[in-house]
């Protein structure tokens, strides 16, 4: 014998079924917990591949066009370029280098020096260049000027993010970050098991 279906029936199906023991088990809100989940965890994988497309770009610039990332530890730069700071730097030949550009140097058995060049010369030979520099803190230009045959020049900067970047290379957090993004990857794609409702949740009995 079927049982008419109300309007009060129906609104019950949606929201909760009934176990064997009579017990109400709710259906809509586990529902919205799953689709919750899954679209955290979408966003989650979004953000991870863009992260990944960005590193692979800079593996090309680096290889191809010779861009590559620097640091900036101190505030001789600033305000242009204060302390803190990451710069997209490019490597160019020494004729290219004009007075105001803002350039890293590389010194043998000491740490680069990133300063604006106040004054080029000619050097000993035609690929070489004699440039005096001065940080845009400082009241005078460096000891002594610098011999180039190429320098790294300044692109552009971006303030506050070496802290991150210099986080990012360490080697506890990039373990971490690929154990969870390995671990975010296998729960987005495990297969999951298509659930049916019970017996009696269609509102009808024999």
């Amino acid at each position: 014998m079927t049982t008419p279906t109300t309007r009060r029936g129906l609104r019950e199906q949606v929201g909760a079924v009934r176990a064997e023991d009579g017990s109400a088990v709710a259906v809509a809100p586990a529902r919205t917990r799953v689709r919750m989940g899954r679209a955290i965890a979408d966003v989650l994988l979004w953000l991870a591949a863009a992260a990944g497309a960005i590193c692979m770009v800079l593996v090309v610039l680096a290889f191809t066009a010779q861009i590559t990332l620097i640091m900036f530890r101190t505030g001789s730069m600033s305000p242009t370029i204060p302390a803190g700071s990451v710069a997209a730097v490019q490597r160019v030949p020494a004729s290219e280098i004009e007075v105001g550009d803002v350039v890293t140097v590389d010194r043998e058995g000491e740490l680069p020096v990133t300063h604006r060049v106040t004054a080029v010369a000619p050097g000993a030979v035609p690929e070489e260049r004699i440039i005096t520099m001065r940080g845009d803190a400082n009241a005078s230009d460096d000891p002594f000027p610098y011999p180039v045959s190429s320098v790294r020049i300044v692109r552009f900067s971006v303030p506050g993010i070496a802290t991150f970047i210099a986080g990012m290379g360490d080697p506890v957090v990039l373990g971490g970050l690929t154990v969870a993004a390995t671990m975010l990857v296998v729960w987005a794609f495990w297969p999951r098991s298509r659930r049916h409702p019970p017996a009696g949740a269609n509102g009808s009995s024999a």
